[in-house]
């Protein structure tokens, strides 16, 4: 019995590597892996691997069998993280590594780097507090992937987002590495939830269901488009859809208040940190039509950064997708967020210039 539980556990793990996702559609935990046999050698480096954030993801990512590297880097704790996640049987060799002297080594030949690296948000906490400790630490980290990775595809989790993104992106113009087609904001646990809390509330599966959540990654910044979900859900109202676009919106802190103080939203962004990374490695390997909402540099609005759909390839962002038709609730929501979003990208470019 037992025997047969692993295997079903195991392939209840597995992702189908020739599927493709539209805004977190590839339910990474629920759907079967199909691997051909001759998937290309894949690295992924996670950089705070040891965190409350990066323990789980690097779990997430062991699972994943088109990695066949992974690399785990912190400050430190890292050497005893590796040693438990290796022991998973799964394709990925793992190794750890502690310590700045030990962070060129970890992003060494990395396909992707993933950068959940920082401390978490606690109750009281504003967005610039989360700045003014972790825009340094994005900030040295980018410098390392310039110099040993520059070709690599950065994921980052580190917050505030709308401001770490722009911070990265700045240290790659100086460093004379930075492609606009291979740094992302990692928004896609807005879309986890905003699904999650949509199919709850309107009874729909949550499996299959897909909605975009354009803008940013805080707050107001956060616009869910409901309007555009699949399926719909012709139940819920104007206040139902107003109720969810907030909780969407202040999801994050619902976590923090719910563990009164000892942690933040570490668990369901690992697992939204695992669907994104799976989705850039499908879109490396030349899957087709893989979509997903992620922070990046565009023309989708007047700002240079926006949350939007996004198809990804095998040089990364592929094609930035438009916003497509609003209501009147979520044009408004569009425009209460620009300047809010704005302020944002110009102190994380202001940060990295000034430094």
């Amino acid at each position: 019995m037992r025997a047969a539980f692993l295997r079903s556990a195991g392939r209840a793990l597995r992702v189908s590597a020739s599927e493709s996702c539209s805004c977190s559609s590839s339910h990474f935990i629920h759907r079967s892996y199909s691997t051909s046999g001759s998937d290309p050698e894949r690295k992924v480096a996670i950089l705070g691997a040891a965190g409350g954030i990066g323990q789980p993801l690097s779990v997430l990512i062991k699972l994943n069998p088109l990695v066949s590297s992974l690399s785990l880097y912190d400050i430190a704790g890292t050497p005893g993280v590796a040693a438990d996640v290796s022991h998973i049987n799964t394709r990925a060799e793992v190794a750890g590594y502690a310590g700045e002297e030990q962070l060129g080594k970890a992003l060494e030949g990395a396909d992707v780097v993933i950068i959940p690296a920082g401390v978490p948000r606690k109750p009281g906490m504003t967005r610039d507090d989360l700045f003014n400790i972790n825009a340094g630490i994005v900030k040295s980290l980018c410098t390392a992937i310039a110099k040993y990775c520059p070709n690599a595809l950065v994921n980052m989790i580190s917050n505030p987002v709308n401001s770490t993104v722009p911070i990265a992106a700045e240290v790659f113009k100086k460093a004379g590495t930075y492609d606009e087609r291979k740094l992302f904001g990692v928004t896609t646990l807005d879309v986890v939830r905003a699904k999650t809390f949509y199919a709850g509330k309107g009874k729909v599966p949550v499996d299959g269901f897909n909605v975009p959540v354009v803008g940013g990654h805080a707050g107001i910044t956060i616009l869910p488009l409901f309007s555009q979900a699949t399926p719909t859900a012709d139940s819920l109202s104007d206040d139902d859809i107003k109720a969810l676009t907030k909780r969407t919106q202040e999801g994050g802190t619902e976590v923090v208040e719910a563990k009164a103080g000892k942690g933040s939203a570490t668990l369901s962004m690992a697992y939204a940190g695992a669907v994104f990374a799976d989705a850039c490695l499908k879109g490396l390997n030349g899957v087709p039509d893989i979509v997903e909402c992620t922070f990046v540099q565009s023309n989708v609005t007047e700002l240079p950064f926006f949350a939007s759909k996004v198809r990804l390839g095998k040089n990364g962002v592929e094609e930035v997708l438009g916003l497509g038709p609003l209501s009147d609730f979520e044009k408004q929501g569009l425009e209460s967020l620009i300047p809010e979003l704005k302020a944002s990208i110009e102190k994380g470019v202001k940060f990295a210039q000034a430094n």
